[in-house]
């Protein structure tokens, strides 16, 4: 039987970790899959840093161009990241009809339909597995393992450096800048983190995962995005009184009316699965009609769980290549001519439940004033936390509500917030109840 060669381009953490797994894991593999897999070409800018690893003489060069170009090579492993030259690197391995392995979630999630148009037409094989959830086999599930299901919703935690963050905050009460620094000495931050915090990172990852749940064009722009950057102590207290757990989630419910997108801080009851998911860890539950409620949980990023996630899917395409059956999976779960545009729902447009703090003067008449307005607009009250009095002085009041508009709150919080009594912007935070 023939051996399957593997073009590396990109050798940095990742890339690094699936060398590593294809070489020292060469003797499993080959009984897994029958044949060898060679790692033919690793390119990578800086060849003379040392990865910890002993490739073969000749392997690996700082010419991506000619790993594309190179017609032994069946598979292309794209670890660069990025939309730029990770983009151009794709499309030509693409062209050379080379079948295609990334982890690169951004990429998929701004530049996906291209890409998938242009493998489609050339009959080539893109795994992208990586791109989600780390070592969590979530796409596989979506795409196969889920195949006779209906999806109707799916709420995730997928970004390790957020989780991380806010469970130091939860458990060490650190304020978020410290917990950032925490996390970045430790490697699970970046030195610019803006993605991660501000949320954008696990929207591209919803993106992926709404396409393959819904049979919808990969949609990214729509998503409402806000990250964790004003979560305070403070509100992760208040959060335990209620009986809740602060996480970054990513949430799509699937309605009449169209799909939920969202990814926000969000409270989730102690009960929830999730909020016992901490650290760097990741975890996703997926609702379908079939099988109910599915939980998948693991490490979400670093070196080896996502080499694994690499190392999957080159066996997966080697399998297709050794029995001839490129295009086997649809790339997004559907076959392309059933792939559609759904529209997402703007945020206003959500109902759930809430969290609000408001920090306001300690006069008589406050909360009664505050309640007043909130119920104008729709917004019952649950439950009231008021700390201690301090005459004049600006003291918390936090409401929990029960189930409200998004445009309701916000035309309330419009006219709480022009109160006089009212001394700094409300904090909102949302809620998610189970069957909500």
């Amino acid at each position: 039987m023939r051996k399957i060669n593997i073009g590396l381009i990109g050798c940095g953490t990742v890339g690094t970790g699936v060398a590593k797994l294809l070489l020292e894991n060469k003797d499993i593999i080959i009984e897994r899959l029958g044949t060898e897999i060679v790692l033919r070409r690793v390119a990578d800018i800086d060849i003379k840093k040392d990865r910890g690893i002993k490739f073969e003489e000749g392997v690996f060069i700082d010419d991506a161009q000619k790993v594309v170009d190179d017609p032994e090579i069946d598979i292309i492993v794209e670890m660069i990241g990025g939309k730029g030259i990770a983009k151009d690197v794709i499309l030509k391995a693409i062209k050379n009809g080379k079948q295609v392995v990334t982890a690169n979630k951004a990429l998929i999630a701004s530049h996906g339909k291209t890409i998938f148009k242009e493998a489609y037409a050339k009959n080539v094989d893109i795994a992208f597995e990586a791109s989600v959830g780390g070592c969590m086999p979530i796409i596989k599930a979506l795409r196969e393992a889920l195949v006779g299901n209906r999806i109707y919703a799916m709420t995730g935690i997928l970004n390790g450096t957020c989780n991380y963050i806010l469970t130091q905050i939860t458990d060490k009460e650190s304020l978020f800048q410290e917990a950032l620094l925490e996390a970045q000495k430790k490697g699970f931050a970046e030195a610019d983190p803006t993605l991660d915090i501000e949320g954008f990172d696990t929207a591209h990852k919803l993106s992926i995962l709404m396409s393959l749940a819904y049979g919808i064009n990969i949609n990214f722009n729509d998503i409402y995005i806000e990250g964790i950057t004003k979560i305070t102590p403070i509100d992760i207290m208040f959060a335990k009184q209620f009986g809740y757990k602060i996480k970054l989630l990513a949430i799509t419910k699937k309605r009449e009316t169209g799909i939920e997108a969202r990814v926000h801080p969000t409270m989730i009851p102690f009960d929830n699965l999730l909020s016992s998911v901490n650290g760097s860890l990741n975890a996703i539950t997926v609702s379908g009609d079939a099988v109910g409620d599915l939980l998948l949980y693991g490490y979400g990023a670093g070196m080896m769980p996502t080499a694994s996630a690499v190392v999957s899917d080159i066996v997966d395409l080697s399998r297709n290549i050794l029995f001839n059956s490129k295009g086997r999976v649809p790339f997004l779960s559907y076959q392309m001519e059933y792939v559609k545009d759904i529209s997402i729902l703007p945020i206003d447009d959500i109902v759930t439940e809430y969290y609000f703090r408001f920090s306001a003067l300690d006069q008589p008449g406050v909360l009664s004033k505050i309640s007043g307005i909130l119920g104008e607009h729709n917004i019952s009250i649950k439950s009231v936390n008021q700390k201690s009095r301090k005459t004049n002085e600006p003291v918390p009041i936090v409401m929990v509500t029960h189930i409200a508009k998004e445009s309701d709150v916000k035309k309330a919080f419009n006219v709480i917030s022009s109160l006089n009594i009212v001394c700094d912007k409300p904090v909102l935070i949302r809620i998610e109840e189970e069957d909500k």
